[in-house]
Protein backbone atom coordinates (compact mmCIF):
# COMPACT_ATOMS: atom_id res chain seq x y z
CA UNK A 1 0.00 0.00 0.00
CA UNK A 2 1.42 3.37 -1.31
CA UNK A 3 2.13 5.96 1.93
CA UNK A 4 0.30 9.29 1.82
CA UNK A 5 2.24 11.45 1.00
CA UNK A 6 2.11 14.64 3.67
CA UNK A 7 1.75 17.62 1.90
CA UNK A 8 3.56 21.35 2.80
CA UNK A 9 0.88 23.80 3.08
CA UNK A 10 3.23 26.35 1.94
CA UNK A 11 5.56 25.73 -0.63
CA UNK A 12 8.53 28.79 -1.48
CA UNK A 13 10.44 28.31 -5.41
CA UNK A 14 13.27 30.38 -6.45
CA UNK A 15 12.66 29.77 -10.21
CA UNK A 16 16.50 29.68 -11.24
CA UNK A 17 17.83 28.70 -15.12
CA UNK A 18 15.99 30.28 -17.07
CA UNK A 19 19.16 31.60 -19.45
CA UNK A 20 21.12 28.51 -19.03
CA UNK A 21 18.06 26.56 -20.32
CA UNK A 22 17.72 28.51 -23.19
CA UNK A 23 21.72 28.49 -23.86
CA UNK A 24 21.57 24.67 -23.67
CA UNK A 25 19.02 24.80 -26.78
CA UNK A 26 21.15 27.28 -28.75
CA UNK A 27 18.41 30.24 -27.84
CA UNK A 28 18.04 33.61 -26.81
CA UNK A 29 18.15 34.44 -22.72
CA UNK A 30 14.69 36.11 -23.61
CA UNK A 31 12.97 32.80 -25.11
CA UNK A 32 14.11 30.88 -21.10
CA UNK A 33 12.59 33.97 -19.39
CA UNK A 34 9.34 33.31 -21.39
CA UNK A 35 8.69 29.78 -21.12
CA UNK A 36 9.80 29.90 -17.37
CA UNK A 37 6.90 32.33 -17.02
CA UNK A 38 4.48 30.22 -18.84
CA UNK A 39 5.75 27.45 -16.40
CA UNK A 40 4.49 29.05 -13.42
CA UNK A 41 1.01 28.71 -14.37
CA UNK A 42 1.50 24.70 -15.03
CA UNK A 43 3.07 24.50 -11.60
CA UNK A 44 0.10 26.26 -10.22
CA UNK A 45 -2.22 23.77 -11.59
CA UNK A 46 -0.05 21.34 -10.25
CA UNK A 47 0.26 22.08 -6.72
CA UNK A 48 -3.33 22.73 -6.40
CA UNK A 49 -3.94 19.60 -7.30
CA UNK A 50 -1.69 18.24 -5.03
CA UNK A 51 -2.93 19.85 -2.03
CA UNK A 52 -0.63 22.64 -1.62
CA UNK A 53 -2.27 25.70 -0.43
CA UNK A 54 0.37 28.84 -0.87
CA UNK A 55 2.87 28.81 -3.54
CA UNK A 56 5.20 31.98 -3.61
CA UNK A 57 7.70 32.77 -6.56
CA UNK A 58 10.93 34.29 -6.76
CA UNK A 59 10.65 36.49 -10.11
CA UNK A 60 12.45 39.53 -9.59
CA UNK A 61 14.98 40.64 -6.83
CA UNK A 62 16.17 43.70 -5.68
CA UNK A 63 19.62 42.96 -7.42
CA UNK A 64 18.40 41.69 -10.28
CA UNK A 65 18.10 45.94 -11.36
CA UNK A 66 21.91 45.17 -11.94
CA UNK A 67 21.39 42.76 -15.53
CA UNK A 68 21.52 43.97 -18.19
CA UNK A 69 19.49 46.82 -19.66
CA UNK A 70 17.82 45.31 -22.52
CA UNK A 71 16.86 41.93 -20.25
CA UNK A 72 15.40 44.00 -17.65
CA UNK A 73 13.41 45.59 -20.25
CA UNK A 74 12.27 42.18 -21.25
CA UNK A 75 11.71 40.99 -18.19
CA UNK A 76 9.05 43.92 -17.22
CA UNK A 77 7.56 43.06 -20.84
CA UNK A 78 6.71 39.96 -19.45
CA UNK A 79 5.24 41.07 -16.20
CA UNK A 80 2.88 43.46 -18.55
CA UNK A 81 2.20 40.63 -20.50
CA UNK A 82 1.03 38.45 -17.43
CA UNK A 83 -0.88 41.51 -16.32
CA UNK A 84 -3.03 41.77 -19.45
CA UNK A 85 -4.87 38.63 -18.67
CA UNK A 86 -3.95 38.04 -14.98
CA UNK A 87 -7.56 39.19 -13.51
CA UNK A 88 -9.13 37.14 -15.78
CA UNK A 89 -6.86 33.93 -14.92
CA UNK A 90 -6.90 33.88 -11.50
CA UNK A 91 -11.04 34.78 -11.04
CA UNK A 92 -11.09 31.59 -13.46
CA UNK A 93 -8.93 29.69 -10.91
CA UNK A 94 -10.42 31.22 -8.14
CA UNK A 95 -6.85 31.89 -7.39
CA UNK A 96 -5.80 34.75 -5.13
CA UNK A 97 -2.76 36.31 -6.11
CA UNK A 98 -0.70 39.02 -4.21
CA UNK A 99 2.77 40.93 -5.07
CA UNK A 100 5.89 40.75 -2.23
CA UNK A 101 8.45 43.30 -2.87
CA UNK A 102 8.91 46.78 -2.79
CA UNK A 103 6.52 47.57 -6.52
CA UNK A 104 7.36 51.35 -5.88
CA UNK A 105 10.16 51.22 -8.29
CA UNK A 106 8.56 49.69 -10.89
CA UNK A 107 6.70 52.20 -13.25
CA UNK A 108 2.88 53.07 -12.71
CA UNK A 109 1.42 51.34 -15.19
CA UNK A 110 2.43 48.44 -13.70
CA UNK A 111 1.46 49.14 -9.99
CA UNK A 112 -1.77 49.98 -10.98
CA UNK A 113 -2.46 46.59 -12.26
CA UNK A 114 -0.70 45.11 -9.34
CA UNK A 115 -3.10 46.81 -7.14
CA UNK A 116 -5.68 46.23 -9.70
CA UNK A 117 -5.06 42.07 -9.39
CA UNK A 118 -4.63 42.08 -6.12
CA UNK A 119 -8.27 43.55 -5.17
CA UNK A 120 -9.96 41.67 -7.69
CA UNK A 121 -8.51 38.16 -6.53
CA UNK A 122 -8.83 39.16 -2.69
CA UNK A 123 -12.25 37.24 -1.97
CA UNK A 124 -10.89 33.76 -4.48
CA UNK A 125 -10.85 30.68 -2.12
CA UNK A 126 -8.25 28.29 -4.32
CA UNK A 127 -4.53 28.34 -4.29
CA UNK A 128 -2.79 31.53 -2.89
CA UNK A 129 0.04 32.50 -5.38
CA UNK A 130 2.42 35.38 -4.53
CA UNK A 131 4.86 36.67 -6.92
CA UNK A 132 8.34 38.34 -5.08
CA UNK A 133 8.63 41.52 -7.33
CA UNK A 134 11.26 43.95 -6.93
CA UNK A 135 12.20 41.56 -3.56
CA UNK A 136 15.03 41.31 -1.16
CA UNK A 137 14.78 39.59 1.90
CA UNK A 138 16.97 41.82 3.93
CA UNK A 139 14.95 44.84 2.21
CA UNK A 140 11.94 43.54 3.49
CA UNK A 141 13.34 43.44 6.72
CA UNK A 142 14.45 47.01 6.98
CA UNK A 143 11.07 48.36 5.50
CA UNK A 144 9.35 46.28 7.67
CA UNK A 145 11.12 47.55 10.77
CA UNK A 146 10.57 51.52 9.47
CA UNK A 147 6.79 50.77 9.22
CA UNK A 148 6.97 49.98 12.70
CA UNK A 149 9.25 53.09 14.02
CA UNK A 150 6.43 54.63 11.89
CA UNK A 151 3.24 53.54 13.33
CA UNK A 152 4.69 52.83 16.95
CA UNK A 153 7.38 55.44 17.15
CA UNK A 154 9.37 53.33 19.62
CA UNK A 155 12.84 51.25 18.64
CA UNK A 156 11.93 48.30 20.76
CA UNK A 157 10.20 45.43 18.23
CA UNK A 158 9.43 42.06 18.95
CA UNK A 159 9.55 38.72 16.66
CA UNK A 160 6.15 39.06 16.28
CA UNK A 161 5.84 42.70 15.38
CA UNK A 162 7.99 42.51 13.00
CA UNK A 163 6.38 39.75 11.17
CA UNK A 164 3.42 41.52 11.28
CA UNK A 165 5.08 44.15 9.41
CA UNK A 166 6.75 42.00 6.50
CA UNK A 167 5.12 41.05 3.00
CA UNK A 168 3.93 38.13 4.29
CA UNK A 169 2.62 39.39 7.15
CA UNK A 170 -0.80 37.35 7.28
CA UNK A 171 0.47 34.31 4.71
CA UNK A 172 1.91 30.92 6.91
CA UNK A 173 5.83 30.66 6.75
CA UNK A 174 7.08 28.02 3.96
CA UNK A 175 7.29 24.42 4.79
CA UNK A 176 9.30 23.51 1.77
CA UNK A 177 12.06 25.59 -0.34
CA UNK A 178 12.73 24.21 -4.19
CA UNK A 179 15.53 25.77 -6.36
CA UNK A 180 15.68 24.99 -9.33
CA UNK A 181 18.93 24.38 -11.85
CA UNK A 182 21.67 23.16 -9.20
CA UNK A 183 22.31 26.43 -7.30
CA UNK A 184 22.28 25.71 -3.46
CA UNK A 185 21.85 29.21 -1.97
CA UNK A 186 18.56 31.43 -0.89
CA UNK A 187 19.93 34.55 -2.72
CA UNK A 188 18.47 37.08 -0.18
CA UNK A 189 14.87 35.51 -0.26
CA UNK A 190 12.53 35.11 2.82
CA UNK A 191 15.30 34.80 5.30
CA UNK A 192 13.17 35.21 7.99
CA UNK A 193 10.39 33.04 7.29
CA UNK A 194 12.41 29.97 5.72
CA UNK A 195 13.86 29.28 9.61
CA UNK A 196 12.51 26.20 9.17
CA UNK A 197 11.55 25.51 6.16
CA UNK A 198 13.00 22.33 4.28
CA UNK A 199 15.48 22.29 1.09
CA UNK A 200 14.93 20.88 -1.70
CA UNK A 201 17.45 21.35 -5.13
CA UNK A 202 17.21 20.61 -8.21
CA UNK A 203 19.05 20.61 -11.06
CA UNK A 204 16.51 20.50 -13.83
CA UNK A 205 15.82 23.91 -14.88
CA UNK A 206 12.91 26.10 -14.06
CA UNK A 207 11.60 26.05 -17.92
CA UNK A 208 11.60 22.03 -17.45
CA UNK A 209 10.37 22.01 -14.34
CA UNK A 210 7.45 19.81 -14.41
CA UNK A 211 4.31 17.98 -12.32
CA UNK A 212 6.77 14.97 -11.72
CA UNK A 213 9.52 17.32 -10.57
CA UNK A 214 7.03 18.78 -7.94
CA UNK A 215 5.60 15.60 -6.71
CA UNK A 216 9.11 14.65 -6.18
CA UNK A 217 10.27 17.47 -4.27
CA UNK A 218 6.90 17.03 -2.23
CA UNK A 219 7.68 13.29 -1.70
CA UNK A 220 11.46 14.28 -0.28
CA UNK A 221 9.62 16.81 1.75
CA UNK A 222 7.22 14.15 3.31
CA UNK A 223 9.74 11.89 4.21
CA UNK A 224 11.70 14.33 6.58
CA UNK A 225 10.91 14.69 9.88
CA UNK A 226 10.86 17.97 11.16
CA UNK A 227 11.95 19.20 14.45
CA UNK A 228 11.70 23.00 14.45
CA UNK A 229 14.92 22.91 17.19
CA UNK A 230 12.92 20.07 19.55
CA UNK A 231 14.72 16.90 20.08
CA UNK A 232 12.00 14.20 19.89
CA UNK A 233 12.00 10.71 21.82
CA UNK A 234 13.37 7.80 19.72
Amino acid sequence: MEETLKIPAHVAIILDGNGRWAKSKGLPRNVGHTQGARNIETICRAAHSLGIKYLTYYAFSTENWNRPKDEVNKLMELLRDYMKTAVKRANKNNMRVRIIGDINRLDDDLIESIRNLEEASKDNTGLNMQIAINYGSRDEIVRAVNRFIDEKGAAHITEEELSAHLDTADIPDPDLLIRTSGEQRLSNYLLWQLAYAEFYFTRVPWPAFSEKDLKEAVAAYSSRDRRFGMIKES
